[in-house]
């Protein structure tokens, strides 16, 4: 079922993206008198289509739907009769030819934009971005972090919870070479900057970042009671109950929830002496934590959350939302930042100065679409605006076969002042089409090293 859950997301989102950067062809082409004889959602062999009459438009849903393509009347690709001469893309003037191509890729950064406006206006909850304990050694010790600050921006672009802070955090790195400069509110009010020096091997290792950064979220001291019993867990078949305070395992005194969590997860399947309070009588009870891998090692599980009083809760989630205009102008501003940051990891990565391992397949991709859709709307329509922006700035990259491969076409054309010879634009396809294969292919092998 989850194999099918992510596929079914996986295929939503690249439905979505690839008809949105289609249509982007589509209607330009249109608007400017090309004629266009298929509009296709996916590769391969066609499995749907529909027409109106002989001289409309062909829809097509095909086999492959890792793509799309419009395909328009085009002397390049065969003869044009007579009548259709007038509506063929080759006789455009250089500026509609431009605009048609263009189009694709500026839709999916304006469908980036209404994305990220609905997720401004439906408003999203999440945890303060306060920060936890900071260790001297790390970067953000170094930079002077204290615990209890609460991050108020990232580069000048507001962060409103601990995950939003984290995602415009990493996406800064790649422009780190100056630092990453965070903006700080304390308890009392008072204003503050710290700027983080990320050193350049780190950015490109995003695993060692994450240790040595040494950013985490803030953490109350809950108290050592049961909240809730997953039925059929260790909890429940103990007979713990909700409400019930711990006061000691084995002897060790509980001080709270967490130094509960890390007793049971150190003793997976093993049979575990347990002291609690229920209503002010004391008792003992026999539990033994069920095992799990997590993180490639075994640890202990009860199947129990701890209570959270509804104040505390309170202070820890965070709730906002704007009204339309400023949910689009920051929406805006999200969708140029992202896309500045996209193009820059791109040219490091190009430049040798980032680590391929950033590179994401279709696997990622769906596992992305399929985890983002079980945490709900907004994260699913987040992960669809990053996506969509992705797609759009590298469609936009002066590649051969992609649209930027194109529009360098054009430019040179509109340089010497007729197009570019027809040998040289094959060749220079060539070269992109077996770039591109091999881009692919590195994608996907490491899509597979990821999943084993």
């Amino acid at each position: 079922m989850e194999v099918l859950h992510t596929l079914f997301y996986f295929i939503v989102a690249i439905g979505l993206l690839v008809a949105i950067h289609e249509y982007g062809h589509f209607w330009v082409a249109r608007k400017t008198g090309v004629k266009v004889l298929r509009f296709s959602i996916g590769f391969g062999k066609v499995i749907w289509k529909y027409q109106k009459d002989k001289n409309s438009t062909e829809y097509a849903l095909s086999l492959i739907p890792l793509g799309g393509y419009v395909k328009m009347v085009d002397e390049r690709e065969g003869e044009v009769s007579k009548e259709d001469l007038p509506y063929a893309f080759t006789q455009k003037p250089l500026w509609a030819r431009s605009a048609i191509v263009a189009a694709g890729p500026l839709f999916n950064l304006i469908l980036a934009i209404f994305l990220y406006s609905a997720v401004f206006m439906l408003g999203e909850t999440g945890m303060r971005p306060i920060v936890g304990e900071v260790a001297p050694e790390t970067l953000a010790g170094q930079a002077g972090f204290v615990e209890g600050e609460e991050i108020v921006s990232v580069n000048n672009i507001a962060t409103k919870t601990w995950r939003e802070t984290m995602e415009t955090l990493m996406a800064s790195i790649i422009d780190a070479e100056e630092g990453v400069v965070v903006a700080t509110q304390t308890a009392d009010g008072q204003l503050l900057t710290h700027t983080l020096i990320i050193p350049l091997e780190l950015g490109q290792d995003p695993e060692r970042l994450f240790k040595e950064l040494g950013l985490k979220a803030w953490q109350p001291v809950i108290p050592a009671i049961i909240g809730k019993v997953i039925a059929g867990g260790a909890a429940e078949k103990a007979g713990l109950q909700a409400g019930d305070k711990l006061i000691s395992v084995d002897g060790v005194d509980l001080e709270g929830w967490l130094d509960w969590v890390e007793y049971v997860q150190s003793h997976a399947n093993q049979t575990m002496s347990l002291v609690i309070d229920r209503a002010g009588l004391e008792s003992t009870l026999a539990i033994t934590p069920t095992s799990i891998i997590d993180k490639e090692r075994v640890i202990g599980k009860i199947g129990a959350g701890a209570y959270i009083s509804e104040d505390l809760r309170a202070s820890l989630m965070v709730k906002y939302s704007l009204s339309p205009i400023d949910a689009f102008t920051s929406a805006v501003e999200k969708t140029g930042y992202y896309s500045l940051a996209t193009l820059k990891m791109m040219g490091s990565m190009f430049a040798g100065k980032s680590s391929v391992d950033n590179l994401s397949g279709p696997i990622s991709i769906a596992q992305y679409a399929g985890k983002s859709a079980e945490m709900g709307l907004i994260p699913f329509l987040k992960f669809l605006a990053i996506v969509s922006i992705s797609l759009g700035v590298l469609n936009l990259l002066p590649i051969p076969v992609l649209d930027g491969g194109h529009l360098l076409m054009f430019a040179i054309e509109a340089i010497k002042g007729s197009p570019v010879a027809e040998n040289i634009q094959i060749a220079f396809q060539q070269v992109g089409m077996t770039a591109l294969l091999a881009l692919m292919i590195l994608a996907m092998v490491l899509d597979v090293g990821r999943l084993f």
